[in-house]
């Protein structure tokens, strides 16, 4: 494996983390039903799994299965004390409008989310997207304070256009603290946010990206196609799917060369990419799979080739958010 990131704080992130959105979200990834397959014990398996292969980034957000995400985190930690010292844990402030008082909002979600994480801070605090009423002066306010009283060790946000996170990053740096992350959707589907100059904004500035859905909500795994889609309700990366297996074909191809599936390729191209995903895991296999896109590398020519069939996705960064949330 690679040399880890570090975010301030010595943070330690690896080349491939995990997004724990469907863990304990019924109504997103259940679409209503909740996935039959997705139990705690399989889950249990993911985090065990991603852990002993070095994927020891977690994240989870406050309003993710309205707070069920962080605790089974929380039933997790506690239950596995050894793993628990290994594992880096992010969670999100959801900064809806009506939260005017932002500063003491932040606070008292953070202290909720600690709560059900079972922690007493975790490594790394996100605004969860640029839909505040209160200006960055504030959001930087509120994120300082928490960071003073060591509640979180690094601060970052999601789904920031490059124009907000420079502004949101001013805002803290004159608190003396650095913009760690920020969490954005990219994959093979929506290479937009490295043709716009938001990935080259995050070298700039010394941010580091988080990908969130670098699979295309599984499109890219081979495991759906034109003839059998994805379940509805998988907006993110919603290409007609004949388009999709264009792509797909030659991640099969690429891998055939390293003896890697699709979905290892395509993270790969995004690890290349200095971009940390952070792919679903619903069991120990998915978790395994995942992890095999780190620790070795596509030649330039086979990036090249990734480049050229990649797709440019939406630019709506605010309805990426909304999904998202």
């Amino acid at each position: 494996m690679t040399d880890p990131h570090r975010l301030p704080g010595e943070i330690s992130v690896p080349d491939i983390g995990v997004g724990t959105w469907a863990w304990g979200d019924r109504g997103v990834w259940g679409m209503g039903g909740y996935d039959s397959t997705l139990t705690e014990a399989t889950i249990a398996e993911a985090w065990e799994a991603s852990i002993d292969a070095g994927a020891t980034f977690f994240d989870t957000a406050e309003v993710y299965g309205n707070g069920e995400s962080e605790r089974i985190i929380g039933r997790l930690l506690a239950a596995d004390p050894g793993r628990a010292a290994k594992a880096v844990i992010a969670t999100k402030f959801m900064p809806v409008p009506w939260k005017f008082d932002v500063v003491g909002s932040l606070r008292r979600a953070l202290e909720a989310s600690l709560g059900r994480l079972g922690v007493g801070s975790v490594a790394l605090y996100q605004i969860h997207g640029p839909i505040s009423l209160r200006g960055h002066a504030h959001l930087a306010d509120a994120l300082a304070a928490v960071h003073e009283d060591g509640l979180v060790g690094a601060v970052g946000v999601s789904n920031y256009s490059a124009k907000e996170m420079r502004s949101i990053a001013r805002e803290l740096a004159e608190r003396g603290i650095q913009l760690a992350t920020n969490q954005i959707e990219f994959s093979l589907l929506r290479r937009r946010p490295e043709s716009n100059g938001l990935l080259a904004a995050c070298r700039e500035l010394g941010v580091l990206p988080l990908a969130y859905s670098p699979l295309g909500q599984g499109r890219l795994t081979g495991k759906y196609d034109a003839e059998h889609p994805p379940p509805k309700g998988r907006s993110f990366s919603n290409h007609p799917m004949v388009e999709v297996d264009a792509i797909v074909n030659t991640l099969r191809e690429l891998g055939g060369a390293h003896d890697r599936t699709p979905s290892q390729v395509a993270l790969q191209w995004i690890v290349s990419k200095g971009v940390v995903p952070i792919p679903g895991a619903k069991n120990r296999l998915q978790a395994e799979q995942n992890a095999g896109g780190m620790g070795w590398s596509l030649t330039e020519e086979e990036l090249t080739r990734l480049d050229n069939v990649a797709l440019e996705g939406t630019n709506d960064l605010r309805n990426r958010f909304w999904q998202h949330g």
